[in-house]
């Protein structure tokens, strides 16, 4: 017979943190993007840290937009295909949700400026 203990809240810094060091984690990814979330905390007046993931939950489902810059001489098609298979299984293997989407926004290539 299974005792009901409570419930487990998971913040969604949780899931942000999750999305993003599996990103990092990702060959071919140089660095996560600012720029959207610079944008948005200006027109809002807020300053803070960025991460590059922006993420919503609606009805136990996670939606997960990663905006991350890749390293030069990768397959852009077949790196955003990896993140969307590697965050999503990371989330929902750590976190045990449900992921309904992962949108990834490949904002710039790191091309070195002197070789």
């Amino acid at each position: 017979m299974e005792q009901a203990l409570g419930t487990v809240t998971i913040h969604p810094t949780v899931l942000t943190t999750v999305a993003r060091l599996t990103s990092l984690a990702t060959p071919g990814v140089a660095r996560m993007s600012d720029e959207w979330r610079l944008n948005v905390k200006r027109m809002l007046g807020r300053p803070g840290r960025s991460s590059g993931v922006g993420l919503s939950v609606e009805d136990n489902a996670v939606t997960i937009d990663l905006y991350v810059v890749a390293e030069p001489e990768v397959n852009l098609l077949h790196l955003g295909q990896t993140l969307q298979n590697e965050v999503s299984r990371a989330i929902e293997d750590m976190v045990g949700m449900e992921v309904s989407a992962v949108n990834v926004y490949i904002r710039d290539v790191d091309f070195p400026l002197y070789k």
